[in-house]
Protein backbone atom coordinates (compact mmCIF):
# COMPACT_ATOMS: atom_id res chain seq x y z
CA UNK A 1 0.00 0.00 0.00
CA UNK A 2 1.01 3.48 -0.92
CA UNK A 3 2.31 6.03 1.94
CA UNK A 4 -0.42 9.18 1.02
CA UNK A 5 0.63 11.81 2.04
CA UNK A 6 -0.61 15.37 2.85
CA UNK A 7 1.28 17.30 -0.19
CA UNK A 8 -0.54 14.18 -2.09
CA UNK A 9 -4.06 15.23 -0.96
CA UNK A 10 -3.63 18.76 -1.70
CA UNK A 11 -1.99 18.11 -5.38
CA UNK A 12 -5.55 15.94 -5.96
CA UNK A 13 -7.64 19.09 -4.19
CA UNK A 14 -6.04 21.23 -6.61
CA UNK A 15 -6.76 19.10 -9.46
CA UNK A 16 -10.42 18.14 -9.04
CA UNK A 17 -11.45 20.92 -6.16
CA UNK A 18 -13.11 18.09 -4.24
CA UNK A 19 -13.20 17.96 -0.12
CA UNK A 20 -9.27 17.01 2.05
CA UNK A 21 -11.29 14.00 3.30
CA UNK A 22 -12.76 12.73 -0.22
CA UNK A 23 -9.13 13.31 -1.58
CA UNK A 24 -7.41 10.90 0.98
CA UNK A 25 -10.25 8.57 0.39
CA UNK A 26 -9.67 8.24 -3.52
CA UNK A 27 -5.78 8.33 -2.87
CA UNK A 28 -6.17 4.88 -0.68
CA UNK A 29 -8.79 3.70 -2.74
CA UNK A 30 -6.18 3.60 -5.84
CA UNK A 31 -2.88 3.07 -3.75
CA UNK A 32 -1.91 6.39 -4.59
CA UNK A 33 -2.56 6.71 -8.36
CA UNK A 34 -2.72 10.46 -9.16
CA UNK A 35 -4.71 9.95 -11.86
CA UNK A 36 -6.65 7.06 -11.41
CA UNK A 37 -7.66 8.95 -7.71
CA UNK A 38 -9.43 12.08 -10.18
CA UNK A 39 -11.32 9.32 -12.35
CA UNK A 40 -12.46 7.75 -8.58
CA UNK A 41 -13.51 11.58 -7.87
CA UNK A 42 -15.38 12.22 -10.91
CA UNK A 43 -16.97 9.25 -10.77
CA UNK A 44 -18.37 9.75 -7.60
CA UNK A 45 -19.34 12.99 -8.06
CA UNK A 46 -21.60 12.04 -11.31
CA UNK A 47 -23.44 9.21 -8.85
CA UNK A 48 -23.60 12.00 -6.23
CA UNK A 49 -24.98 14.49 -9.04
CA UNK A 50 -27.37 11.41 -10.79
CA UNK A 51 -29.25 10.98 -7.20
CA UNK A 52 -29.80 14.71 -6.85
CA UNK A 53 -31.22 15.07 -10.05
CA UNK A 54 -34.74 14.23 -9.09
CA UNK A 55 -34.75 17.17 -6.25
CA UNK A 56 -36.20 20.48 -6.09
CA UNK A 57 -34.76 23.58 -6.31
CA UNK A 58 -36.50 26.57 -6.26
CA UNK A 59 -34.00 28.60 -4.62
CA UNK A 60 -31.28 30.59 -6.62
CA UNK A 61 -30.37 34.04 -8.47
CA UNK A 62 -31.62 35.87 -11.40
CA UNK A 63 -28.48 36.81 -13.12
CA UNK A 64 -27.55 39.49 -15.56
CA UNK A 65 -24.89 40.34 -17.82
CA UNK A 66 -24.21 43.15 -20.36
CA UNK A 67 -22.02 43.01 -23.49
CA UNK A 68 -20.55 45.31 -25.72
CA UNK A 69 -21.67 48.80 -24.11
CA UNK A 70 -25.48 47.81 -23.86
CA UNK A 71 -25.62 45.65 -27.28
CA UNK A 72 -26.39 42.32 -25.94
CA UNK A 73 -28.11 42.09 -22.88
CA UNK A 74 -28.64 38.49 -20.62
CA UNK A 75 -31.10 37.13 -17.72
CA UNK A 76 -30.73 33.67 -17.10
CA UNK A 77 -32.24 32.69 -13.89
CA UNK A 78 -30.19 29.43 -11.90
CA UNK A 79 -31.73 27.51 -9.29
CA UNK A 80 -30.36 25.49 -6.06
CA UNK A 81 -31.72 23.98 -3.31
CA UNK A 82 -30.94 26.42 -0.61
CA UNK A 83 -30.96 30.07 -0.08
CA UNK A 84 -27.49 29.74 1.77
CA UNK A 85 -25.75 27.96 -1.50
CA UNK A 86 -27.29 30.81 -3.70
CA UNK A 87 -25.82 33.55 -1.64
CA UNK A 88 -22.03 31.69 -2.16
CA UNK A 89 -19.55 33.21 -4.23
CA UNK A 90 -18.90 29.96 -5.93
CA UNK A 91 -22.64 29.85 -7.17
CA UNK A 92 -22.90 33.59 -7.85
CA UNK A 93 -19.70 33.22 -9.94
CA UNK A 94 -21.20 30.01 -11.72
CA UNK A 95 -24.49 31.94 -12.38
CA UNK A 96 -22.25 35.10 -14.35
CA UNK A 97 -20.34 32.93 -16.51
CA UNK A 98 -23.26 30.88 -17.96
CA UNK A 99 -25.03 34.28 -18.51
CA UNK A 100 -21.68 35.44 -20.16
CA UNK A 101 -22.01 32.03 -22.02
CA UNK A 102 -25.48 33.03 -23.10
CA UNK A 103 -24.36 36.05 -24.17
CA UNK A 104 -21.41 35.30 -26.54
CA UNK A 105 -23.23 31.29 -27.72
CA UNK A 106 -26.55 32.49 -28.69
CA UNK A 107 -27.98 28.56 -27.53
CA UNK A 108 -32.36 28.82 -28.40
CA UNK A 109 -32.96 26.30 -25.56
CA UNK A 110 -32.01 24.88 -22.31
CA UNK A 111 -31.87 21.18 -23.49
CA UNK A 112 -32.62 19.11 -25.99
CA UNK A 113 -36.10 18.23 -24.26
CA UNK A 114 -37.12 22.23 -24.96
CA UNK A 115 -36.67 21.58 -28.97
CA UNK A 116 -40.25 22.06 -30.12
CA UNK A 117 -41.40 18.72 -31.65
CA UNK A 118 -41.93 20.65 -35.23
CA UNK A 119 -38.19 22.17 -35.28
CA UNK A 120 -36.61 18.53 -35.16
CA UNK A 121 -39.28 17.20 -37.66
CA UNK A 122 -38.34 19.94 -40.19
CA UNK A 123 -34.59 19.72 -39.32
CA UNK A 124 -35.15 15.88 -40.28
CA UNK A 125 -36.67 16.46 -43.10
CA UNK A 126 -34.15 18.93 -44.43
CA UNK A 127 -31.39 16.75 -43.63
CA UNK A 128 -32.77 13.38 -45.36
CA UNK A 129 -33.83 15.46 -48.56
CA UNK A 130 -29.95 17.13 -47.97
CA UNK A 131 -29.03 13.10 -48.11
CA UNK A 132 -31.04 11.89 -50.99
CA UNK A 133 -30.02 15.00 -53.05
CA UNK A 134 -26.07 14.05 -52.21
CA UNK A 135 -26.75 10.38 -53.31
CA UNK A 136 -26.34 9.02 -50.18
CA UNK A 137 -27.21 4.63 -50.12
CA UNK A 138 -31.05 4.52 -48.36
CA UNK A 139 -29.71 2.37 -45.65
CA UNK A 140 -27.62 4.58 -43.99
CA UNK A 141 -29.50 7.70 -44.75
CA UNK A 142 -31.27 7.86 -41.10
CA UNK A 143 -27.81 7.20 -39.45
CA UNK A 144 -26.58 10.62 -41.60
CA UNK A 145 -29.88 12.24 -40.33
CA UNK A 146 -29.21 11.42 -36.67
CA UNK A 147 -26.11 12.42 -36.66
CA UNK A 148 -26.49 16.00 -38.29
CA UNK A 149 -29.35 16.31 -35.72
CA UNK A 150 -27.37 15.19 -33.01
CA UNK A 151 -25.13 18.54 -33.80
CA UNK A 152 -27.99 20.86 -34.26
CA UNK A 153 -28.67 20.01 -30.78
CA UNK A 154 -25.56 20.69 -29.59
CA UNK A 155 -25.28 23.88 -31.83
CA UNK A 156 -28.52 25.39 -30.06
CA UNK A 157 -29.28 23.66 -26.58
CA UNK A 158 -27.20 25.34 -23.76
CA UNK A 159 -26.35 22.08 -21.59
CA UNK A 160 -24.81 20.80 -24.90
CA UNK A 161 -22.61 23.77 -25.90
CA UNK A 162 -18.90 23.44 -25.52
CA UNK A 163 -18.82 26.20 -22.32
CA UNK A 164 -16.74 29.08 -23.29
CA UNK A 165 -14.23 29.09 -20.68
CA UNK A 166 -13.23 25.75 -20.73
CA UNK A 167 -14.01 24.13 -24.67
CA UNK A 168 -13.64 20.95 -23.62
CA UNK A 169 -16.27 20.77 -21.20
CA UNK A 170 -20.05 21.00 -21.87
CA UNK A 171 -21.77 23.35 -19.83
CA UNK A 172 -24.30 20.80 -18.65
CA UNK A 173 -20.74 18.83 -17.61
CA UNK A 174 -20.23 21.87 -16.06
CA UNK A 175 -23.21 21.80 -13.87
CA UNK A 176 -22.89 18.12 -12.92
CA UNK A 177 -19.03 19.39 -11.53
CA UNK A 178 -20.45 21.88 -9.46
CA UNK A 179 -23.62 19.46 -8.25
CA UNK A 180 -20.89 17.22 -7.26
CA UNK A 181 -18.82 19.83 -5.08
CA UNK A 182 -21.34 22.02 -3.84
CA UNK A 183 -23.65 19.03 -2.71
CA UNK A 184 -27.12 20.30 -3.98
CA UNK A 185 -28.93 20.06 -7.03
CA UNK A 186 -28.61 22.72 -9.58
CA UNK A 187 -30.44 23.66 -12.64
CA UNK A 188 -30.70 26.52 -15.30
CA UNK A 189 -34.65 27.03 -15.38
CA UNK A 190 -34.97 29.72 -18.27
CA UNK A 191 -32.90 32.56 -19.78
CA UNK A 192 -33.97 35.26 -22.57
CA UNK A 193 -31.29 36.95 -24.31
CA UNK A 194 -31.38 40.50 -25.99
CA UNK A 195 -29.41 41.72 -29.09
CA UNK A 196 -30.08 45.29 -30.01
CA UNK A 197 -31.77 45.65 -33.34
CA UNK A 198 -32.51 42.25 -33.69
CA UNK A 199 -35.40 41.64 -35.65
CA UNK A 200 -35.83 45.04 -37.10
CA UNK A 201 -35.29 46.19 -40.84
CA UNK A 202 -32.67 48.63 -41.13
CA UNK A 203 -33.42 51.84 -42.90
CA UNK A 204 -32.39 51.66 -46.13
CA UNK A 205 -29.92 54.60 -45.67
CA UNK A 206 -28.42 52.93 -42.92
CA UNK A 207 -27.96 49.77 -44.61
CA UNK A 208 -25.97 52.29 -48.07
CA UNK A 209 -23.93 54.48 -45.18
CA UNK A 210 -22.47 50.76 -43.48
CA UNK A 211 -21.88 49.75 -46.63
CA UNK A 212 -20.38 53.11 -47.87
CA UNK A 213 -18.39 52.72 -44.39
CA UNK A 214 -16.76 49.33 -45.23
CA UNK A 215 -15.59 50.35 -48.77
CA UNK A 216 -13.46 53.32 -47.07
CA UNK A 217 -11.98 50.64 -44.88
Amino acid sequence: MAKITAAMVKELRDKTGAGMMDCKKALVAKNGNMDEAVDYLREQGLAAAAKKAGRIAAEGVVESYIHMGGRIGVLVEINCETDFVAKTEEFQELARDIAMHIAASNPQYVSREDIPEDVIEHEKGLYRTIAINEGKPEKIIDRIVEGKLDRFAKEICLLDQPFIKDPDISVGELLTAKVAKIGEKISVRRFVRYERGEGLEKREDDFAAEVQAQMNQ
